[in-house]
């Protein structure tokens, strides 16, 4: 398996070989290209954008600032947002559906390092005569028609279903099943969101 293999499948690998230092370089290159432009300038963010995270879907709006680590590992679908300072660092595929909130100051987090510090810290790689260090990612799906509060962070290899809504600050560390209202630090599903939960049935709101 060549070392980008070795990242997809969630096997131990060497970030700095074959050229994922340059790509993950181009991405901040980029991302901080975008995070200058203003939001009127329409056309010059899809053309950042069209070059860092081509595979998104119609209506994708990134407020930015955006802290990608690849960008072409991310997929978001259709109507998807993102507000204030969205991190991804997408050493694994991330998939993100359709009409998707995500609030301020959320981390999509893939890599996983090593528990020994002995395993951890970087060293030098005689084969490619680079300093590196040895990691693997776990790939993140957040399902169509979900919202995620401001800072929660998700963990590698989390799946959240569709139609959840992860409450601010939560750390998302397993899966969470479809149509959760999910909080805390672990995250846990509080309850289902139901018929109930729809604005129709709250008529004191308006």
């Amino acid at each position: 398996m060549t070392e980008h293999e070795k990242m997809y499948a969630g096997k131990i690998y060497d970030p700095f070989a074959e050229g994922m230092a340059a790509e993950r370089a181009r991405a901040h290159k980029l991302c901080a290209q975008y995070n200058v432009t203003a939001e009127d300038e329409a056309e010059k963010r899809a053309a950042i954008l069209d070059e860092l995270m081509p595979d998104r879907g119609e209506g994708v709006y990134l407020q930015g600032p955006i802290f990608f680590d690849f960008g072409t590992n991310i997929r978001m679908g259709k109507g998807s947002f993102a507000n204030f300072n969205f991190t991804v660092l997408d050493t694994a595929r991330v998939t993100i559906g359709e009409n998707v909130f995500i609030g301020p100051n959320v981390s999509l987090l893939c890599p996983i390092h090593p528990l020994c510090h002995e395993d951890r810290n970087s060293f030098f790689n005689e084969k490619t005569g680079n300093v590196t260090n040895l990691e693997r990612a776990g790939a993140i799906t957040i399902g169509d028609n979900c919202w995620l509060g401001g800072s929660v962070t998700v963990c590698p290899g989390v799946t959240i279903g569709e139609g959840c809504v992860i409450g601010a600050g939560s750390v998302v560390s397993k899966d969470i099943p479809p149509y959760s209202l999910a909080v805390g630090n672990p995250c846990r599903p509080l309850r289902k969101i139901t018929e109930a939960d729809k604005l129709k049935n709250h008529p004191e709101w308006f």
